[in-house]
């Protein structure tokens, strides 16, 4: 049973040089998983939230590459709230975890490299439906 303990916060190696740092990201190697899309969420409005919905199959690395947010974490019993305001931490939120994204402040870039293509299916979006399915109603 996936529990919100199973999400990991994950500090990435960072390179640092005079002229600015770089931090790199690379399948099984600082990530759980094999990567096969990326997106990033931006121009979001301070103090908004995005995100509200589980996957069945797919694990996401969350990274704030700009600004701060907050993940909030769902299992169905328990809640667990991370700040990400880091570049060099991630967040890995395994399937059948409701997450949401919190309280943006102006001018975030949120990261978001999942192991899996889009597909619509994947996705829980009913809260009531994601505690049917974790068992939990």
């Amino acid at each position: 049973m996936i529990t919100v303990y199973d999400c990991s916060l994950i500090q990435l190696r960072r390179i640092e040089f005079r002229k600015g740092n770089i931090t790199p990201v690379q399948n099984m190697e600082e990530i759980p998983f094999d990567m096969k899309r990326i997106f990033y969420l931006y121009d979001i409005p301070g103090g908004e939230s995005r995100g509200a919905h589980a996957h069945k199959t797919c694990h996401q690395f969350i990274i704030a590459v700009s600004g701060c947010f907050e993940v909030l974490m769902d299992d169905g019993r328990t809640k667990r709230q991370v700040m990400l305001n880091r570049p060099y931490f991630g967040l890995h939120i395994p399937p059948n975890i409701w997450a949401s994204q919190i309280n943006f402040s102006s001018g975030s870039i949120c990261l978001v490299i999942a192991s899996e293509n889009f597909n619509e299916d994947d996705y829980i979006r009913d809260y009531n439906e994601f505690l049917e399915i974790k068992k939990y109603h």
